[in-house]
């Protein structure tokens, strides 16, 4: 990635196209996310609307261009995990590896704090080095591996969750 600064800001509505366009990739030729149909922007800006009412969604941009994004939502519905959220960020492919993941997940970090939450879950496809090093990296920590819970193109995939406490 080449050097360029970064704009991190709320997500809107109409930020929905490219997402997607940095998302669907990631349905469509990777069991890094478990969705096996892509995403239609009227799905993306429900979402969009939905939880950044409520949860931290951030986006990342640099001339105008949407390089990344990152939000908080519910790990689970019950009340009594209402201080757990659960954290999901995706780049572009050329805005890897550079620090953006970093800065966008250390915004992501402070604004759950600053909502009063106690403990993030980040759920990682355990094959998934890179990322389960990122989140290390971040301070999460290993908590649990669930064995062939998933299935996507043909195989069975196990997922690793990892907390980090605020």
């Amino acid at each position: 990635m080449t050097e360029q600064t970064y704009t991190i800001r709320p997500a809107r509505p109409d930020d929905a196209r490219a997402l997607l366009d940095i998302y669907n990739p990631y349905v469509a030729q990777t069991c890094i996310s478990f969705e096996t149909d892509p995403v239609d922007e009227a799905e993306m800006r429900r979402r969009i609307a939905t939880l950044a009412g409520r949860y931290p969604f951030l986006v990342a941009e640099a001339g105008g261009h949407v390089a990344g994004f990152c939000y908080a939502h519910p790990w689970k519905e019950r009340p009594a995990y209402a201080r757990t959220l659960e954290t999901t960020i995706y780049l572009a492919p050329r805005s890897q590896r550079g620090g953006l993941g970093t800065r966008l997940m250390e915004a992501l970090i402070a604004e759950c704090r600053e909502l009063g939450a106690h403990a993030l879950v980040a759920c990682i496809t355990a094959d998934n080095e890179a990322s389960l090093a990122f989140h290390r990296r971040l301070g999460f920590r290993q908590v649990s591996l669930f064995s062939e819970v998933g299935r996507k193109f043909g195989r069975w995939l196990d997922v690793a969750d990892l907390e980090l406490r605020l």
